[in-house]
């Protein structure tokens, strides 16, 4: 069962090695923080990272972000002893989402799922973890039925989701800007600060697309991951500082205290 959520997005300039002691937008990156660390608050028995990437696949528990191909130098992640002293064999066989064995994949992990580990690292958090990339072309059912699979565990599980809003909301964005997309990402807004996540299911995927909104696959993954139950919701962040929409918030179990207030 998910008994807490963080959503967080997935731009590099969360890897403080890439941004040095001048971070882009500092408050976007503690808001991420405070969402982790809430989500660690509930003590979830097992973290599942979900994020774009190119196929809809689990990843190796002991996958890393590669920081160098970003132009920075790796940091000693906060669980580096406790991975060494680790068995070779626990990373090439970590689980995946629903308990089976993951062989060791070829190429770097996606950089939502990188950027969620790396997440994690920072907060010093040594639990059990598990990947999962979620395709762009898997249609909402796809990814509902994925999130349910997440969920449908005994397992005391904490999501972490790592999505993007549209990238078309200003001349100077990604794929500059289509008007659009200021209404799409207000209702996505509107469902999580309302902790409407049922809503999430009825994105479209080719108006996600147009708008390159690429966290909406994982958004749905959330929202099969989560349905029919009762999470408190608390958007920490919600803002389009690069011309990406990008929104933090913190969902959780409403009997399991203690969720940051910090928003913006």
């Amino acid at each position: 069962m998910i008994i807490a959520a963080a959503l967080c997005p997935s731009p590099p300039l969360l890897v403080r090695e890439l941004t040095g002691a001048d971070p882009v937008v500092a408050d976007l990156r503690d808001a991420c923080a405070g969402a982790v660390h809430a989500l660690l608050a509930a003590r979830p028995d097992v973290i599942v990272v979900v994020g774009p990437g190119p196929d809809t696949t689990a990843w190796p528990s002991g996958s890393r972000l590669n920081i160098a191909a970003y132009g920075g130098r790796p940091a000693q992640p906060a669980d580096a002893r406790a991975r060494a002293a680790r068995p070779a064999s626990n990373l090439a066989q970590s689980a995946g989402h629903a308990g089976r064995p993951v062989p060791a994949r070829p190429g770097p992990v996606p950089l939502a799922l990188g950027l969620g580990g790396y997440l994690l690292d920072q907060a010093g958090y040594t639990g059990p973890r598990r990947l999962h990339s979620v395709s762009e072309d898997d249609q909402p059912a796809d990814c509902l039925r994925l999130g349910k699979e997440i969920g449908d565990t005994a397992e005391r599980t904490g999501l972490l989701v790592m999505a993007d809003g549209s990238a078309r909301r200003g001349p100077r964005a990604p794929g500059h800007f289509d008007e659009r997309a200021e209404a799409f990402d207000a209702e996505v807004e509107r469902a999580l600060r309302a902790g409407d996540l049922q809503a999430l299911e009825g994105i479209d995927p080719i108006l996600a697309r147009e708008l390159m909104a690429s966290g909406r696959p994982a958004w749905q993954v959330l929202a099969g991951a989560t349905h029919g139950s009762a999470l408190l919701a608390d958007v920490m962040y919600a803002g389009d500082p690069l011309g990406v929409m990008y929104v933090v918030s913190g969902l959780r179990d409403p009997r399991i205290p203690g969720l940051s207030r910090r928003r913006r």
